[in-house]
Order: C-alpha cells, then sequence, then structure tokens
C-alpha cells in the first residue's frame, strides 16, 4: 500500500511560524491532532509537535501566549512522498522515533501521516485476514 491511499482523505490542518504557541495547540485539541505541519510562504518549514510542546515550551517555561511556533518547532523535518510505500515510511518512524511525518508532493505539502494511521490500517488489514481465514476454515469439509 502507497501512503497517497492512506491520506486520501484527510484533511490537513498546517500553521503558520508566526503564530503563538497558544493558538496552534488550541487548534490540535480542537482536531485531536498531535503534531502539525508549519509553512512560511506555503513551503513547509517545519513541524510541531506534543513533544516539542512539552520539550521546548512546557519545561523551559516558555508563555504559549507570547511564543511563536518558529522559536519551537522542529526545523526541516524528514518527510514522505505521496508514492512511497507504507512499508518505508512505518521504517523511517521507527529509525528516527516519530510519530508523524508529513507528506510531499512535488514539493509541496499534501497531508500528514501518523502512527496511529498506520496501526488502525494494520489492525484493519489483520481483522480482513481473521475473517478470511475463518470463512475458510467454516468452509473447509470435515477429514
Amino acid at each position: 500500500m502507497r501512503i497517497r491511499d492512506l491520506i486520501k482523505s484527510q484533511e490537513t490542518y498546517h500553521a503558520e511560524m508566526s503564530q503563538t504557541v497558544l493558538e496552534t495547540v488550541q487548534a490540535m485539541v480542537e482536531r485531536n491532532i498531535g503534531a502539525v505541519p508549519v509553512l512560511h510562504n506555503g513551503k513547509l518549514v517545519g513541524i510541531f509537535s506534543e513533544r516539542d510542546l512539552m520539550k521546548r515550551v512546557v519545561a523551559q517555561g516558555c508563555d504559549p501566549r507570547r511564543t511563536c511556533l518558529a522559536e519551537v518547532m522542529t526545523d526541516e523535518p524528514l518527510t514522505v512522498n505521496i508514492n512511497d510505500e507504507l512499508d518505508s515510511c512505518r521504517a523511517l518512524m521507527q529509525q528516527n522515533s516519530f510519530r508523524h511525518l508529513p507528506v510531499c508532493h512535488d514539493g509541496q505539502l499534501v497531508g500528514i501521516v501518523s502512527l496511529r494511521d498506520i496501526l488502525l490500517h494494520d489492525l484493519d488489514e489483520k481483522g480482513d485476514e481473521v475473517r478470511m481465514m475463518r470463512a475458510y476454515i467454516h468452509s473447509v469439509p470435515d477429514a
């Protein structure tokens, strides 16, 4: 499966690097998301995650109302291409201990893939396999 299949119906929220941490976190809570791609003039320049919030804002005692994303985001995040295989995305996340990866196509942000998205896809796939195995077992005559 390719990443494009996983994010095809996704609506991607993004933030501008001049936004405050508070504005961004409120949007994240509203949308129940753990990371936000950060743009500047339409170009991906960073990602802001719950981990950034804890390490770079809360633990440092920064005021989220006065701190802008440019100061605390992860700069130049690794990205995956919309045509990449899901397995390569999973491996990249594992190698780098990421839970979110921006997805780009022709240099433009088109989505973000999360570990939760991948795990839910894997669970659906396993559920399908279990149903097929049960159907097979019930259809085989006793010997």
